[in-house]
């Protein structure tokens, strides 16, 4: 057997819940071992997820931004793809993210392994390294920060033509038309990005509404622009069977009726949500337990069945945020670490990086019935922003839910240009209990969009100044 090595903390898995992990453990004074395939920290999110579909999204943006200034007397000749340079220019993004996040690794004396791990027991993990050697490591504690990947879908077939959201990014050539089967997030985010692109786009979703769980006052102007810019938006409409042809796939479609229909593609691009990564870590052989999705299940401390063995991120369940698994990773660090921490959350943002975007934090119309919550409402429309104006972006909306009795905030959602950058007041003022008056009393700056915000507030009282609608007796 090959020497068996020591350490205080071992984190599996470095992507932004892993590595968030390892640096606020080593900050606190912790021995770290971080263990990952990859060259450098990052993961999921910004080798290929968040960070190349975020930059592909600010492609599309200037190509519709420059569409749009025809409206302001401006006007650009149509744009010339280079997909290569495209390419490049994305993984430079990725390579200085990653490259950064290996040097703060060695600044904070973090032990870097480039390996795959997996648990022999409850206290040793055997570590699969590239040159096919095979290391042990004997951690105090380990926190499983594994992520997931894109879930398969049905009537599936073997074909260079079917895509997922990790090789969708990849953009090695502009199908003519493109099926996106999923009206998540994902789906339509890399679906607006192909449209800008030139393809044809079809979205197909099985229910009766896209992103299912957001309210849908804030899904419509999202609709109507994708309605717009895609070729086709089907609801209520299943995918029954796929076949491969010369000139592309062959999709047969089923709607909440019964009828049937067929079309064919040059691509498909499959987004129907996405599983944990807690296979091959041999589980079984610890007493760490699972969900019957396969998600770790996990305490207010993210620790698991097994006292020093704790889960953090995409792999014990929803909501599958990079953001969540940071904040995870911190409180687990930091209990381990002997300090008194434990994942509380009053709302986790969420934000759907489409144009025009959507974000919302904390309750939502539909969480609030579900739970019987007694709220009222206030929506401030964009159309009276003279910022919104001035951005072309006035089919954008701010609402706010509040407790009918209290007045405190209980959620917030946004859609419109950069909401994901609005959202973040939201989230604090639930964290901090505020009430309406507190941030309708805040003076924002004007002329911006962050005003929305404080005249959805009035609002609560029949008080915006921008609009006139009376408070309800």
């Amino acid at each position: 057997m090959a020497d068996i090595k020591k350490t205080q903390l071992a984190v599996i898995g470095a992507g932004p819940g892993g590595y968030a992990a390892a640096f606020h453990a080593a900050d606190l004074g912790l021995e770290v071992s971080l263990i990952d395939v990859q060259l450098n920290p990052g993961g999921t999110c910004l080798y290929r997820g968040c960070i190349p579909s975020k930059a592909l999204l600010h492609v599309a943006k200037l190509i519709n931004d420059a569409r749009e200034a025809e409206e302001w007397g401006l006007t650009f000749t149509p744009p010339e793809l280079n997909l290569d340079k495209m390419r490049d220019r994305t993984n430079l993004v990725i390579e200085q993210m990653t490259g950064g996040l290996g040097q703060l690794c060695r600044a904070r004396k973090i032990t870097y392994i480039r390996a795959r791990a997996s648990f022999v027991n409850s206290r040793r993990l055997i570590l699969f390294n590239e040159d096919g050697s095979d290391d042990y490591l004997d951690p105090e504690h380990i926190i499983i920060a594994t992520g997931s990947r894109p879930t398969l879908f049905g009537p599936l077939i073997k074909s260079e033509r079917l895509m997922n959201s990790t090789n969708a990014l990849q953009i090695n050539r502009i199908p003519s038309s493109l099926l996106v089967i999923g009206g998540g997030y994902i789906g339509l985010e890399l679906g607006s990005v192909y449209a800008a692109l030139g393809s044809e786009v079809t979205v197909v979703e099985a229910t009766d509404r896209l992103l299912t769980g957001v309210d849908h006052d804030l899904v419509v102007p999202l609709q109507k622009r994708l309605e717009q810019n895609f070729k086709g938006v089907l609801l209520s409409t299943k995918v029954m069977e796929m076949k491969e042809l010369e000139d592309g796939v062959r999709v047969q479609f089923e709607n909440g009726a019964g009828e049937k229909s067929s079309a064919v593609y040059d691509k498909v691009l499959i987004s129907v949500g996405r599983k944990p990564n807690s296979q091959g870590l041999n589980l079984a052989d610890t007493g760490v337990k699972t969900d019957s999705k396969g998600f770790i299940v996990v305490d207010e401390q993210r620790r698991t069945a097994e006292p020093h063995i704790f889960a953090i991120g995409d792999v014990t369940g929803q909501p599958m945020l990079a953001h969540k698994a940071s904040a995870e990773g911190k409180v687990a660090a930091a209990v381990i670490a002997g300090k008194k921490a434990a994942f509380e959350p009053m709302a986790i943002p969420a934000v759907v990086f489409t144009d025009p975007e959507i974000a919302i934090c904390g309750e939502t119309e539909n969480s609030a019935k579900a739970k019987g919550l007694s709220v009222h409402v206030a929506k401030f429309p964009w159309t009276a922003s003279g910022r919104a104006s001035t951005l072309s972006s006035s089919d954008g909306l701010t609402k706010i839910l509040v407790d009918a009795e209290t007045s405190q905030i209980l959620g917030m959602g946004i859609v419109g240009n950069s909401a994901g950058e609005l959202i973040s007041e939201g989230a604090l003022a639930i964290e901090m209990g505020a009430v309406a008056e507190d941030l309708d009393m805040t003076i924002h700056p004007h002329p911006t969009l962050s005003e929305t915000v404080m005249e959805s507030a009035a609002a609560i009282f029949g008080q915006s100044t921008h609009i006139y609608r009376p408070a309800k007796k």
